[in-house]
């Protein structure tokens, strides 16, 4: 199954189409006094200036930009505004087409059909503000749309409940999903750009009492480029993954709860490996990023494609390195021990609390201890923190409570949030990871063998590397983010021990 033509969404009212913006290059804008300044870009024929000129009917100021610069420019500048309320409005379901356009961009089409409009205008302006998950919720009072920044759930519009029918099924129709069936979870994918962006946005639809729920989730494909030193690994836990990405062979795993940020992570991984001299395959569900130079397999329960079943096969394509999407059955877990035995270097995610956990998990499994002891190599576990604004933060001294729950001194330096327009007024911007990590050596290979409890392990894994809890002390300390974010992620890991 190919994945769908990219979508079109519609913007807000501008001065020139932006179709004729992007293919000639120029930008206008009201400058000072209310006078028209003329953005071109830099490999643009300036000849254009003459038609924008005689449009306009006014003297025009000009400037220039570099490719990159303009490009941004054109994004901001034919950003849809907060209409989608007054679209919703003057929706009743009874003037909706939904037949799909095809044109190649976010920002170029001009269909005007209320429906189109506003599911257009909420997707184009929840990639603008790094928006990661899109939640349109049907109740009897009305549909609301939240939108989840940096980990945080916010209503972004509320419309009368007879749109929700409408807008539910225009999503579908843009998803390749059934719009007649409604008793059923479906899940579909949309591929759209934004001013030559590529943006995936997978769609999952939930039955509900009130009508479906419908979750999009964006995916931006530039975050399978990502590399450790913005993920936020540094010291002792990067020193401990790259050296097992050294390795042969083995298994290397990712722990943490749903949205941590672990397929992030593996993406890092697989890009430190990607260097042309190795096969490297994945199986995943679903696929997040295509990444150039890896072959992606992604799951299909409905034909029998599991992680196992998609493990097994890609062992016979030949690997040199193989990301299993998530280890959680003991089928799969010893397919991936079997894998590392034979020379491959195995990468995968579990669900535990912290690294430790996951030996004891791969353990639940009916993993054998002597297996489990030759062929894991390293456990990565991580939570996402919110970052502070570097516009906008403020020092304040740590109050008693701050400072004896995060072991600092009292009057310490600290810093939090204020809010400004660079963050959009909430005191962040952005997510940061927070590491620990465990080094299988000789000492936790006899541990592991010998049925050694998790405190034992931890005592040993963590002499020289920081554990999830110090790790966010520190962050706090180099004022990266504050202490409420600190206590939120460490709380299961006593971040007062």
């Amino acid at each position: 199954m190919t994945d769908p033509e990219p979508i079109a969404v519609s913007p807000a009212p501008v001065d020139i189409p932006y179709g004729f913006a992007r293919a000639h290059g120029v930008v206008i804008a009201r400058g000072e006094g209310g006078a028209w300044l003329a953005t071109l870009r830099e490999d643009a024929d300036p000849a254009v200036l003459i038609e924008v000129k005689r449009y306009l009917a006014q003297p025009l100021r000009v400037a220039t930009a570099s490719i990159a610069d303009f490009d941004r420019l054109l994004s901001d500048h034919y950003a849809v505004d907060s209409s989608a309320a007054a679209m919703a409005g003057s929706l009743d379901g009874s003037d909706i087409d939904f037949t799909l356009p095809s044109a190649e961009d976010l920002l170029d089409s001009a269909d005007d059909a209320p429906a189109i409009r506003l599911i257009n205008a909420i997707i184009a302006e929840a990639v603008r503000q790094g928006v990661s998950d899109i939640h349109i919720e049907p109740y009897e009072s009305g549909l609301v749309v939240r939108m989840r920044t940096d980990g945080v759930l916010r209503e972004h519009l509320r419309m009368p409940p007879h749109v929700a029918p409408v807008v539910v099924s225009r999503i579908k129709v843009m998803a390749r999903l059934d719009i007649a069936e409604r008793r059923v979870p479906q899940d579909g994918r949309i591929g759209l750009t934004l001013a030559g962006k590529a943006v995936d946005v997978r769609v999952s639809t939930l039955p509900s009492r009130a009508g479906e729920r419908v979750v999009m989730r964006i995916l931006d494909k530039d975050a399978a480029g990502i590399d450790f030193d913005v993920l936020g690994l540094s010291g002792a836990a990067d020193q401990i993954l790259r050296e097992a990405l050294a390795e042969p062979n083995g298994i290397i795993l990712v722990t943490g709860p749903t949205g941590s940020g672990k397929t992030t992570t593996l993406y890092a991984a697989l890009k430190q490996l990607n260097d042309g001299q190795r096969n490297i395959l994945t199986v995943e569900d679903p696929v997040e990023y295509a990444v150039d130079g890896v072959g992606q397999t992604q799951v299909n329960s409905k034909v029998g494609l599991d992680f196992a079943a998609g493990l097994r096969a890609i062992l016979r394509q030949d690997p040199d390195v193989v990301m299993v999407g998530e280890i959680r059955d003991r089928e799969t877990a010893d397919i991936a021990v079997q894998a590392s035995l034979t020379g491959h270097l195995v990468l995968s995610t579990v669900h535990t609390n912290d690294a430790v956990g996951a030996i004891t998990r791969l353990k639940d499994l009916k993993v054998e201890p002597f297996l489990l002891a030759s062929t894991l190599r390293a456990v990565l576990a991580q939570r996402l923190v919110r970052k502070l604004c570097d516009h906008c933060r403020e020092p304040v001294q740590a109050d008693n409570s701050v400072a004896a729950i995060l072991g600092l001194d009292i009057g310490t330096v600290i810093w939090r949030p204020k809010g400004c327009e660079q963050c959009n007024g909430t005191g962040y911007k952005g997510r940061i990871g927070v590491f620990e990590a465990i080094k299988v050596d000789e000492t936790v290979r006899r541990y592991i063998y010998n049925g050694g409890d998790e405190a034992m392990i931890t005592r040993h894994a963590f002499l020289k590397s920081p554990t999830l809890a110090s790790a966010a002390r520190a962050m706090v300390a180099k004022g990266l983010t504050t202490a409420e974010e600190a206590i939120r992620i460490a709380r299961r890991e006593e971040i007062d021990a």
